[in-house]
């Protein structure tokens, strides 16, 4: 399995926005996706408003890569959050059990 955690962090003055399409939007698609044994959302927080996460655990690279093509390694933009998003970052590790 691999587990994928993905990182953002919101323009300044963005991060309500970002927030209401981080739970309308991105969780529900996740949570649906073919492909994701478990998906874990991380929203912001006091000490980090402007910070929100994934970590998601895909079933192999290969559903992984189904879902957003042989470039894995870099991070796949839904339109609705490219003006609201100053940064993002992805790793990718093998899940140890």
């Amino acid at each position: 399995m691999i587990m994928r955690i993905f990182q953002v962090v919101t323009k300044l003055g963005k991060e309500k926005e970002f927030g209401e399409f981080f739970h309308q939007t991105a969780i529900p698609l996740m949570r649906k996706t073919d492909g994701i044994i478990q998906v874990l959302p991380g929203a912001s927080r006091a000490d980090s408003p402007r910070e929100f996460s994934f970590v998601m655990v895909w079933r192999d690279l290969d559903a992984l890569k189904h879902f957003v093509g042989d470039d894995y390694q870099n991070s796949h933009i839904d339109p609705a959050e490219a003006e609201l998003v100053e940064s993002r970052t992805i790793k990718h590790y093998d899940l140890v059990d």
